[in-house]
């Protein structure tokens, strides 16, 4: 990625989280500069208090300390936010580990061991190792007879269990897969974390104008539409597509959709029709950033094509964000946050030194991705430049593995009627999940 012009974006405060943040600007070719600030908490009490350390680790037990990395992630995916909204002249107020568990806030989810705070995913054990399942969707309970050889009964969590322990991990995972269920091995990720985007395209640099960037939003349920609600709160003006016959799965909690999409302009298309399909045409025509969760063949059908479209428009940002990336193997596979966290090892290092991995928190990767896109988003926007960036909800996840082992020291202790966490000699209650996002303004 090349910049336009010689960007400085300054990181205020020192430690861990201010130093992933100069990464990430990095990463996107811009330069940061560090001022002072108040120096970083220790992972463990950040991780405390963001909510989702209440939501690691069995209903019946103690949260989990590990892994506390995820709040310096957040963290540092805030102060890279805040940074490149200050360059577009927006004070950005927001909290970006109180943002990891807001989904639990609003739908009054707690910890559950290996079955997720949502409910739609298990960590099952098969013949050799572990596998996330989740079974989010009404397609997937009808595939399950395919997978399982048979119908699932009145109890299809206990026919998948049975039928896990008699499978190799492998076999579990491919069969699943073919038939497009959201199935990954929950183990420790092997070698180095990836990268936690790629430039799939470059497209040519524009000297942006004073208005308000256009943001068209196709994603749905969650990394995408709080990507796309960061961007609004910087200064965007959002439009949220819809197809109108199978709008945003996120509408099954209204609370939830409310806080994602606030502020936003919502459009409803007939994607079947030739009508419907040219006014989103139309509309990508005039994007300044186009943000999609789809794997790629599904805009393929509507005859979009990302890579064309930034190599034609000067200045297009195009964020495409998947379970496992667009590149072969993973392009295919579904994911969702919970499945995709485990599959990049957050699992077996939230259940470490224990008997097995554990669900982290909600969904992490799916806030982790919306942060982390948002970040893509904003650098691309104020330097100039157009991309297709290739972000998936696995890798960005992995990178908390870089500060493993971030809360060694730490010990977890029941303490007025609740848990805290001691380290250092300082103590930090374990807080729920808060409403982190409150609307000012609501969707149109």
């Amino acid at each position: 990625m090349r910049t336009m012009v010689e960007a400085a974006f300054e990181i205020p405060g020192a430690g861990p989280a201010s130093d992933y943040a100069g990464e990430l600007l990095g990463s996107l070719d811009c330069r940061a500069v560090r001022a002072e600030g108040p120096p970083d908490r220790p992972a463990s009490q950040a991780w405390a208090a963001s909510g989702a350390m209440a939501l690691t680790g069995f209903a019946e037990g103690p949260p989990r300390a590990e892994p506390a990395g995820v709040a310096l992630v957040a963290r540092g995916a805030e102060r890279a936010l805040k940074a490149l909204a200050a360059r577009l002249g927006v004070a950005l107020a927001i909290d970006g580990p109180a943002l990891l568990a807001e989904r639990a806030a609003l739908l009054g989810l707690a910890r559950r061991g290996r079955t997720s705070a949502g409910g739609a995913s298990r960590l099952l054990e098969a013949a050799d190792g572990w596998v996330a399942v989740t079974l989010a969707r009404p397609d997937d309970l009808q595939s399950l007879p395919a997978w399982l050889g048979e119908g699932p009964g009145d109890d299809p969590w206990s026919l998948v269990a049975d039928r896990l322990r008699k499978w190799s991990l492998a076999d579990a995972v491919a069969r699943g897969r073919l038939l497009g269920l959201a199935v990954a091995a929950a183990g420790d990720l092997v070698g180095p974390a990836p990268v936690w985007m790629r430039v799939a395209a470059h497209g040519r640099a524009v000297h942006r104008r004073g208005a308000p960037p256009l943001v068209v939003d196709l994603s749905s349920l969650w990394a995408g539409p709080l990507c796309t609600r960061l961007l609004q709160l910087a200064g965007a003006r959002v439009v949220k597509v819809e197809s109108a016959s199978r709008p945003d799965g996120a509408r099954a909690h209204p609370r939830l959709f409310e806080r994602l999409n606030a502020g936003k302009e919502l459009l409803a298309l007939d994607f079947a029709s030739e009508a419907g399909r040219a006014a989103l045409r139309e509309l990508l025509g005039r994007a300044d950033v186009v943000v999609e969760s789809a794997r790629p063949r599904a805009l393929a059908q509507l005859g979009i094509d990302a890579e064309s479209l930034v190599a034609e428009r000067p200045g297009l940002v195009w964020v495409a964000i998947s379970g496992h990336g667009r590149r072969e193997p993973g392009a295919g596979w579904v994911a969702f946050g919970d499945d995709a966290a485990a599959a990049a090892g957050l699992a077996v290092l939230a259940g470490r030194g224990g008997d097995g991995p554990l669900f982290c928190g909600d969904a992490i990767a799916d806030p982790l991705a919306g942060l982390h896109a948002a970040v893509a988003a904003l650098a691309c926007l104020a330097t100039g430049r157009g991309a297709l960036v290739d972000l998936s909800l696995r890798d960005v996840a992995a990178q908390a593995l870089r500060f493993e082992g971030a809360a060694a020291g730490a010990r977890v202790l029941a303490c007025e009627g609740g848990f805290c966490v001691v380290e250092g000699g300082e103590r930090q209650a374990v807080l729920s999940p808060v409403d982190a996002m409150r609307p000012s303004a609501a969707c149109r």
